[in-house]
């Protein structure tokens, strides 16, 4: 079973795909990156685009919603070499929609499909899309959509399966990866996205509504450890042992530590903070600690206090991990 890190703004760079990787991700996206930004060659936009060879296969996401400046973005993200090109058709944040961009242009198929089919000719790289079910409950045209898209040249679909009015509240509705699977024109891989949080759910996705693999995006914060938890379930049938206190902090360290080389110090740092709870949810009297981490700022003294952290717990008696209710940051897994 394919197992794909979703494109998240602020979560899926470089040190956080390291992770993902390292645990067992097989395919990596970027966050998804302004074709308006990398045109106008804006510095955030072009740090985005960097990719190294311990993450391959990595697609590098765009989103627009004006053809020239999609085109001309896809020919610089050819340079940068990834594996493929993604597009974003399913972000629903507001400033994104508002431009016609991300799930924003889920209102107009037809331009949506126009669009496709001119990046598709702008680059050679395989172009992918991401996008959600439709605009709202009485717009889903997601059948049609993949088929289409498939017709002017995407070599795979991943769905998250809300509408973008729904945003992330209530259930993914993975029915409609069943329907799309079942078009006979459809020959495309289907990927299904939303609401996968644990292995019976990764499975269900694949073996009861018959998409070609999961796509994990908020249940991995945190949490890269969910990929390789996965990949033993399906091997085994068994759970995998939930990560250790020392697993915990060595994949917090190292994020901190690629963070900081990829980031620089005083961005690396601050850009980690919205890391640590995850890292630790369910911990008891782990907020104490989560408040020195992010008040912290310098590396040297983070792994001080991730180091007492370790000693503090190691030194409770009859310590009982609680799995953690997911962190949910809206706007991340679009």
């Amino acid at each position: 079973m394919p197992l794909l890190l979703a494109p998240m703004e602020d979560v899926s760079d470089p040190p956080f795909r390291h992770l993902c990787k390292k645990y067992g991700a097989d395919l990596l996206y970027t966050e998804f990156i302004s074709s308006e930004g990398l045109i106008r060659d804006a510095k955030k936009s072009m740090k985005k685009l960097d990719i190294y060879d311990d993450e391959r296969p990595v697609g590098i996401q765009i989103f627009g919603g004006e053809e020239d400046a999609m085109m001309r973005s896809a020919e610089i993200v050819e340079a940068a070499k990834p594996e493929l090109l993604d597009i974003n058709y399913g972000c629903p944040v507001k400033n994104v929609v508002c431009r016609n961009a991300g799930a924003g242009i889920l209102r107009d198929i037809d331009k949506m499909v126009k669009l496709t089919a001119a990046i598709v000719k702008a680059t050679k790289l395989p172009v992918t899309v991401k996008t959600r079910l439709g605009w709202d409950d009485n717009s889903i045209r997601i059948v049609e959509v993949a088929e289409r898209l498939q017709d002017v040249g995407i070599h795979a679909i991943s769905i998250h399966c809300r509408t973008k009015h729904q945003l992330y509240t209530g259930k993914a509705n993975w029915e409609w990866l069943t329907k799309v699977k079942e078009n006979p024109r459809l020959r495309i891989p289907v990927f299904g996205n939303g609401d996968i949080t644990t292995p019976e759910k990764a499975i269900e996705v694949v073996n009861k509504y018959g998409a070609d693999g999961a796509m994990i995006g908020r249940a991995s914060i945190g949490h890269p450890f969910i990929f390789r938890e996965i990949k033993h379930f399906v091997k085994t049938g068994e759970h995998l042992a939930p990560p250790t206190l020392a697993e915990r902090l060595d994949a917090c360290k190292l994020h901190l530590t690629k963070s900081v080389e990829w980031k620089g110090e005083k961005l690396g740092i601050l850009e980690m903070r919205r890391h640590y709870a995850p890292y630790f949810a369910g911990y008891p009297n782990a907020r104490v600690f989560r408040t020195r981490l992010v008040m912290a700022d310098t590396p040297a003294d983070i792994f001080e206090i991730l180091n007492e952290l370790e000693t503090y717990y190691n030194r409770e008696e009859n310590l009982q991990f609680a799995t953690a209710e997911k962190i949910v940051y809206e706007g991340l897994d679009a």
